[in-house]
């Protein structure tokens, strides 16, 4: 009897292990993201040809900005969008404007990047009413990436990997928070120069 009991609970604690893993809850829907702040590296690899930079970001709805920075802290460039659409900065000064953050890549370096959803796969989140699988080894498929994230003991994202077939972009995220100003803009700083 012993042994049965023994080789029972040895036989129902295999097949819990071999369950497959339930990625329902991973990937919700988005609601409300939070603001925040964020620091880290960034990766970029088209056509066998890597970049790399380090970035800084801030998510204060209605405003996103992301500075794409050298190693030594000189802004290369600055993407920002909100209510008036998209607008990057270069580091010379120059301004390019268009209706969405996915447009402006397009024209600016001929991808359409995903960027006016990074934020809500950032935080673990898919784009709500939006088609999506998610696969068995828990990567989302959303708008043609598959994404890959990340997180770290606070549920904070550490490394967010969005891959298209003919992209890659890898954040390695540093530090996370809440954004240091108190004081919500309505509109990206370039649009009021």
């Amino acid at each position: 009897m012993k042994h049965t009991v023994s080789a029972s609970v040895i036989l129902l604690l295999t097949a819990c292990a071999q369950l497959p893993q339930n990625n329902e809850n991973l990937w919700q829907p988005s609601e409300h993201i939070s603001s925040f702040a964020a620091e880290g590296r960034l990766a970029v690899k088209a056509e066998g040809k890597g970049s790399y930079a380090n970035f800084d970001w801030t998510y204060r709805p209605p405003v996103e900005t992301i500075n794409i920075n050298t190693p030594l802290g000189s802004t290369l460039g600055q993407l920002c969008q909100d209510r008036g659409g998209a607008l990057a900065v270069d580091g010379k000064g120059n301004v390019y404007q268009a209706e969405s953050a996915e447009e402006l890549s397009r024209q600016l370096i001929g991808f359409n990047l995903p960027i006016q959803y990074l934020h809500i796969w950032a935080e673990g989140r898919r784009v709500a009413g939006a088609p999506y699988r998610i696969r068995s080894d828990g990567i989302l498929e959303q708008y043609g990436w598959t994404i890959g994230r990340t997180a770290g003991s606070e549920g904070k994202a550490r490394i967010l990997q969005l891959d298209n077939g003919k992209l890659n972009i890898r954040l390695v995220f540093t530090e996370i928070g809440m954004p240091s100003e108190t004081e919500t803009q309505e509109q990206c700083a370039a649009r009021r120069r």
